[in-house]
């Protein structure tokens, strides 16, 4: 029943895997073969439930394929690239990337999350990727933090990346000023930098990355072999990371 009906989809849904079969049939064949599914269907339609159902996995498993040959052929711009923050365990035995943007509302919700997975664990290396897409506060605010980065080193960058996940206001120059100035940076070496070929290199570097991956929204994750577009909570986190050591 399973192959008949994922036929039966591929018949009235025209794929180009069942067209051939109907191109070699008579018209008379091809009218009965139709006659036939429409009368198994009225007496089974849970078969075209199930063939549906043969299809998405179908799509699913390609998608997994594709992302998978997607990040071996990036897979250093992805995990290696030293103009991206990386913590946690940097001798880890799974890498969490994750592209995000200060302006994003899921990227803020999964920011502890994605801490506590890191804590908990033990053995996640963590790099981040400035991915701004929201408008220009997100292009200031990842402007601002590459700055810190490129300046004042990695710690300095993770209180600025924390601070401006954090941020419920606008990321202007006085509250900036007031957030270099909180973690004892000067801040006017930071502003000059901002707009540099250093810092937006590194914007433009992250975004060519994400159209060759096809990443379009925040949060998206790459979990060692595993990608992941959108927000996931912290279980569900755990079960990818555990399925990846397998």
């Amino acid at each position: 029943m399973r192959r008949f009906a994922l036929a039966v989809t591929a018949c009235l849904l025209g794929t180009t895997a069942f067209a051939g079969g109907l191109g070699e049939m008579t018209d008379a064949e091809r009218s009965a073969f139709r006659a036939e599914v429409r009368a198994y269907l009225l007496e089974n339609p849970e078969v075209l439930v199930e063939a549906m159902d043969v299809l998405q996995g179908m799509e699913e498993q390609a998608a997994a394929n594709r992302d998978l040959d997607m990040l071996a052929a990036n897979n250093d711009a992805i995990f290696n690239d030293p103009a991206s923050w990386a913590g946690g365990n940097l001798d880890g035995d799974i890498t969490v990337v994750e592209f995000v943007d200060y302006r994003c509302g899921y990227c803020k919700k999964a920011h502890d999350e994605v801490a506590e997975l890191v804590k908990s664990d033990g053995n996640i290396r963590l790099v981040l990727k400035e991915f701004p897409i929201l408008g220009e506060e997100s292009l200031v605010s990842s402007q601002f933090a590459i700055s810190v980065l490129q300046l004042h080193g990695a710690d300095a960058y993770k209180s600025v990346h924390d601070a401006l996940i954090a941020l419920r206001g606008s990321p202007d120059e006085a509250t900036l000023t007031r957030m270099a100035t909180d973690l004892g940076l000067d801040p006017a070496p930071i502003f000059a930098q901002m707009t540099t070929p250093e810092v937006m290199s590194v914007i433009e570097a992250n975004h060519k990355l994400a159209t060759t991956m096809e990443i379009q929204g925040t949060p998206t994750f790459v979990i060692d072999k595993t990608m992941v577009r959108g927000y996931v909570p912290l279980d569900g986190m755990r079960q990818i990371v555990a399925g990846q050591r397998g």
